[in-house]
Protein backbone atom coordinates (compact mmCIF):
# COMPACT_ATOMS: atom_id res chain seq x y z
CA UNK A 1 0.00 0.00 0.00
CA UNK A 2 1.54 3.42 -1.08
CA UNK A 3 1.51 6.12 1.94
CA UNK A 4 1.55 9.69 1.64
CA UNK A 5 1.72 11.59 5.35
CA UNK A 6 1.06 15.24 6.02
CA UNK A 7 3.35 17.57 7.77
CA UNK A 8 6.33 14.61 7.68
CA UNK A 9 8.86 17.18 9.52
CA UNK A 10 6.75 17.28 12.87
CA UNK A 11 6.76 15.27 15.81
CA UNK A 12 4.07 12.97 14.26
CA UNK A 13 5.03 12.82 10.61
CA UNK A 14 8.68 11.18 12.01
CA UNK A 15 6.46 8.54 13.78
CA UNK A 16 4.64 7.89 11.07
CA UNK A 17 7.76 8.04 8.31
CA UNK A 18 9.32 5.29 10.85
CA UNK A 19 6.41 3.46 10.96
CA UNK A 20 5.88 2.74 7.23
CA UNK A 21 9.53 2.40 6.55
CA UNK A 22 9.26 -0.79 9.01
CA UNK A 23 6.08 -1.91 7.70
CA UNK A 24 6.53 -4.92 5.30
CA UNK A 25 3.46 -4.54 3.19
CA UNK A 26 3.56 -0.44 2.75
CA UNK A 27 5.83 2.04 0.57
CA UNK A 28 6.34 5.25 1.69
CA UNK A 29 4.96 7.25 -1.83
CA UNK A 30 5.11 11.13 -0.56
CA UNK A 31 6.11 13.11 2.52
CA UNK A 32 4.65 16.63 2.21
CA UNK A 33 4.84 19.38 4.19
CA UNK A 34 4.30 23.00 4.06
CA UNK A 35 5.63 25.59 1.75
CA UNK A 36 8.60 27.76 3.27
CA UNK A 37 9.75 24.51 5.33
CA UNK A 38 13.32 24.32 5.97
CA UNK A 39 13.20 20.39 5.23
CA UNK A 40 11.73 20.76 1.70
CA UNK A 41 13.96 19.07 -0.84
CA UNK A 42 15.27 16.89 2.03
CA UNK A 43 15.24 12.60 2.28
CA UNK A 44 12.29 12.06 4.45
CA UNK A 45 13.82 8.59 5.91
CA UNK A 46 17.04 11.33 7.33
CA UNK A 47 14.21 12.41 9.48
CA UNK A 48 14.28 8.72 11.65
CA UNK A 49 18.02 7.92 10.35
CA UNK A 50 16.66 5.70 7.37
CA UNK A 51 17.69 7.71 4.05
CA UNK A 52 14.69 6.15 1.98
CA UNK A 53 14.89 8.06 -1.35
CA UNK A 54 11.81 9.87 -1.04
CA UNK A 55 12.09 14.00 -0.70
CA UNK A 56 9.68 15.85 0.89
CA UNK A 57 8.15 18.01 -1.06
CA UNK A 58 5.12 21.06 -0.66
CA UNK A 59 3.16 20.00 -4.03
CA UNK A 60 0.09 18.15 -2.74
CA UNK A 61 -1.66 17.25 -5.72
CA UNK A 62 1.59 16.19 -7.44
CA UNK A 63 2.76 14.09 -4.76
CA UNK A 64 -0.85 12.39 -4.31
CA UNK A 65 -0.43 11.45 -7.94
CA UNK A 66 1.61 7.99 -6.73
CA UNK A 67 -0.13 7.50 -3.56
CA UNK A 68 -3.14 4.61 -2.41
CA UNK A 69 -3.84 6.94 1.02
CA UNK A 70 -2.71 10.23 2.80
CA UNK A 71 -2.21 10.46 6.75
CA UNK A 72 -2.81 13.85 7.99
CA UNK A 73 -2.13 15.11 11.71
CA UNK A 74 -1.22 18.64 11.10
CA UNK A 75 -3.84 21.48 11.74
CA UNK A 76 -7.67 21.91 10.76
CA UNK A 77 -6.44 24.49 8.14
CA UNK A 78 -4.07 22.07 6.41
CA UNK A 79 -6.32 19.30 6.83
CA UNK A 80 -9.25 20.48 5.05
CA UNK A 81 -6.74 21.92 2.35
CA UNK A 82 -5.31 18.10 2.35
CA UNK A 83 -8.75 16.26 1.46
CA UNK A 84 -9.62 18.62 -1.31
CA UNK A 85 -6.61 17.37 -3.04
CA UNK A 86 -7.54 13.70 -1.65
CA UNK A 87 -11.12 14.39 -3.37
CA UNK A 88 -9.75 15.50 -6.34
CA UNK A 89 -7.39 12.49 -7.04
CA UNK A 90 -9.59 10.23 -5.33
CA UNK A 91 -7.29 9.41 -2.41
CA UNK A 92 -8.76 7.90 0.63
CA UNK A 93 -7.51 9.53 3.58
CA UNK A 94 -6.71 8.67 7.58
CA UNK A 95 -7.29 11.76 9.65
CA UNK A 96 -5.57 12.49 12.68
CA UNK A 97 -6.05 15.76 13.32
CA UNK A 98 -7.71 17.52 16.37
CA UNK A 99 -9.26 21.21 17.18
CA UNK A 100 -11.65 20.98 14.11
CA UNK A 101 -14.99 23.19 14.53
CA UNK A 102 -18.57 21.39 13.46
CA UNK A 103 -18.81 23.14 9.83
CA UNK A 104 -14.96 21.71 9.31
CA UNK A 105 -16.70 18.28 10.33
CA UNK A 106 -18.98 18.54 8.28
CA UNK A 107 -16.78 18.74 5.51
CA UNK A 108 -14.98 15.82 5.99
CA UNK A 109 -18.43 13.95 6.01
CA UNK A 110 -19.49 15.45 2.51
CA UNK A 111 -16.07 14.44 1.21
CA UNK A 112 -16.34 10.77 2.57
CA UNK A 113 -19.75 10.48 0.03
CA UNK A 114 -16.61 10.20 -2.63
CA UNK A 115 -13.62 8.73 -0.80
CA UNK A 116 -13.33 6.60 2.05
CA UNK A 117 -11.88 8.66 5.45
CA UNK A 118 -11.13 7.27 8.73
CA UNK A 119 -11.33 10.24 10.95
CA UNK A 120 -10.75 9.88 14.72
CA UNK A 121 -9.02 12.21 17.81
CA UNK A 122 -7.10 9.39 18.34
CA UNK A 123 -5.82 6.46 16.44
CA UNK A 124 -4.09 4.70 19.18
CA UNK A 125 -5.50 0.69 19.81
CA UNK A 126 -5.38 1.17 23.42
CA UNK A 127 -7.26 4.66 23.55
CA UNK A 128 -10.31 3.23 21.51
CA UNK A 129 -10.52 -0.11 23.39
CA UNK A 130 -10.65 2.53 26.60
CA UNK A 131 -13.65 4.30 24.58
CA UNK A 132 -15.36 0.78 24.66
CA UNK A 133 -14.89 0.11 28.05
CA UNK A 134 -15.84 3.63 29.07
CA UNK A 135 -19.83 2.80 27.36
CA UNK A 136 -19.60 0.27 29.66
CA UNK A 137 -18.58 1.82 33.07
CA UNK A 138 -20.66 4.61 32.31
CA UNK A 139 -24.01 2.50 32.35
CA UNK A 140 -22.73 0.40 35.41
CA UNK A 141 -21.70 3.83 37.45
CA UNK A 142 -24.54 5.86 36.20
CA UNK A 143 -25.70 7.08 39.69
CA UNK A 144 -23.55 7.90 42.72
CA UNK A 145 -20.49 8.55 40.68
CA UNK A 146 -19.05 12.41 40.08
CA UNK A 147 -17.14 12.14 36.32
CA UNK A 148 -14.14 13.81 35.46
CA UNK A 149 -12.32 13.86 32.42
CA UNK A 150 -7.93 14.76 33.07
CA UNK A 151 -5.87 15.09 30.23
CA UNK A 152 -2.16 15.94 29.92
CA UNK A 153 0.13 16.72 27.04
CA UNK A 154 3.56 18.44 26.12
CA UNK A 155 3.87 22.71 26.14
CA UNK A 156 3.46 22.90 22.01
CA UNK A 157 -0.26 21.55 22.25
CA UNK A 158 -2.28 24.03 20.53
CA UNK A 159 -6.12 22.83 21.58
CA UNK A 160 -7.52 22.21 24.56
CA UNK A 161 -8.93 20.09 25.69
CA UNK A 162 -7.65 17.51 23.83
CA UNK A 163 -9.90 16.09 20.99
CA UNK A 164 -9.14 12.12 22.99
CA UNK A 165 -10.25 14.00 26.50
CA UNK A 166 -13.13 15.52 24.32
CA UNK A 167 -14.40 11.90 22.80
CA UNK A 168 -14.27 10.31 26.35
CA UNK A 169 -16.79 13.03 27.64
CA UNK A 170 -18.79 12.16 24.24
CA UNK A 171 -18.82 8.59 24.62
CA UNK A 172 -19.36 8.72 28.67
CA UNK A 173 -22.50 11.18 28.10
CA UNK A 174 -23.94 9.25 24.79
CA UNK A 175 -24.07 6.49 27.29
CA UNK A 176 -25.86 8.50 29.98
CA UNK A 177 -28.33 10.08 27.81
CA UNK A 178 -26.84 13.24 28.40
CA UNK A 179 -25.52 15.84 25.73
CA UNK A 180 -21.77 16.57 26.55
CA UNK A 181 -22.19 20.62 25.22
CA UNK A 182 -24.97 21.35 27.97
CA UNK A 183 -23.27 19.13 30.65
CA UNK A 184 -19.60 19.86 30.11
CA UNK A 185 -17.89 22.14 32.52
CA UNK A 186 -14.63 23.00 31.61
CA UNK A 187 -13.10 25.32 34.24
CA UNK A 188 -13.32 25.82 37.78
CA UNK A 189 -12.29 29.03 39.96
CA UNK A 190 -13.47 31.31 42.61
CA UNK A 191 -16.26 30.23 44.48
CA UNK A 192 -18.17 27.82 42.37
CA UNK A 193 -20.65 25.94 45.04
CA UNK A 194 -21.22 22.27 45.12
CA UNK A 195 -20.88 20.23 42.15
CA UNK A 196 -23.55 19.43 40.01
CA UNK A 197 -23.89 15.30 39.64
CA UNK A 198 -25.08 15.99 36.06
CA UNK A 199 -21.91 17.52 34.87
CA UNK A 200 -18.79 15.83 33.12
CA UNK A 201 -15.74 17.72 34.22
CA UNK A 202 -12.84 18.30 32.17
CA UNK A 203 -9.10 19.38 33.34
CA UNK A 204 -6.17 19.92 31.21
CA UNK A 205 -2.21 20.15 32.16
CA UNK A 206 -0.29 21.11 29.50
CA UNK A 207 3.87 21.25 29.88
CA UNK A 208 7.13 19.43 29.44
CA UNK A 209 7.36 17.09 26.68
CA UNK A 210 4.22 14.56 27.93
CA UNK A 211 3.13 12.84 24.97
CA UNK A 212 -0.54 12.08 25.95
CA UNK A 213 -1.69 11.00 29.37
CA UNK A 214 -5.91 10.83 30.08
CA UNK A 215 -7.98 9.69 33.20
CA UNK A 216 -11.40 9.75 33.24
CA UNK A 217 -12.78 9.40 37.18
CA UNK A 218 -15.46 8.29 38.38
CA UNK A 219 -15.63 9.09 42.01
CA UNK A 220 -18.25 7.67 44.37
CA UNK A 221 -18.89 7.69 48.04
CA UNK A 222 -15.81 5.65 49.14
CA UNK A 223 -15.22 4.11 45.87
CA UNK A 224 -13.29 5.57 43.00
CA UNK A 225 -12.41 3.91 39.41
CA UNK A 226 -10.13 5.21 37.45
CA UNK A 227 -9.87 4.27 33.68
CA UNK A 228 -6.33 5.18 32.06
CA UNK A 229 -4.44 5.52 28.83
CA UNK A 230 -0.57 6.73 29.17
CA UNK A 231 1.22 6.92 25.84
CA UNK A 232 4.93 6.68 26.37
CA UNK A 233 6.03 7.78 22.77
CA UNK A 234 3.78 8.77 19.53
CA UNK A 235 4.48 5.52 17.93
CA UNK A 236 0.94 4.14 18.94
CA UNK A 237 -0.92 6.47 17.04
CA UNK A 238 1.49 5.64 14.12
CA UNK A 239 0.57 2.30 14.42
CA UNK A 240 -3.23 2.83 14.80
CA UNK A 241 -3.30 5.10 11.73
CA UNK A 242 -1.58 2.00 9.84
CA UNK A 243 -4.11 -0.05 10.53
CA UNK A 244 -6.73 2.31 9.39
CA UNK A 245 -5.07 3.04 6.60
CA UNK A 246 -5.20 -1.05 5.67
CA UNK A 247 -8.94 -1.08 6.66
CA UNK A 248 -9.46 1.96 4.02
CA UNK A 249 -7.54 -0.62 1.24
CA UNK A 250 -10.40 -1.69 -1.51
CA UNK A 251 -12.89 0.79 -0.04
CA UNK A 252 -14.59 3.37 -2.39
CA UNK A 253 -16.20 5.80 -0.17
CA UNK A 254 -17.41 6.24 3.73
CA UNK A 255 -16.79 7.57 6.75
CA UNK A 256 -15.60 5.68 9.78
CA UNK A 257 -13.65 5.84 12.66
CA UNK A 258 -11.07 3.45 14.76
CA UNK A 259 -14.32 1.41 16.01
CA UNK A 260 -14.97 0.20 12.87
CA UNK A 261 -11.65 -0.43 11.87
CA UNK A 262 -11.11 -2.26 15.23
CA UNK A 263 -14.67 -4.11 15.12
CA UNK A 264 -15.70 -2.23 18.11
CA UNK A 265 -19.07 -1.22 16.83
Amino acid sequence: MRIAIAGSSGRMGRSLIEAVLNAGDMQLAAALDQAGSPFLGKDAGELVGAPCGVTITDDFDSALANADCLIDFTRPAGTLAHLASCHKRGVAMVIGTTGLETEQKLLIQDAAHSIPVVFAPNMAVGVNLVFKLLDTASRVLSQGYDIEVIEAHHRHKVDAPSGTALRMGEVVAEALGRDLSKCAVYGREGVTGERDPSTIGFATVRGGDIVGDHTVLFAGTGERVEITHKAASRMPYALGSLRAARFLAGKRNGLYDMQDVLGLR
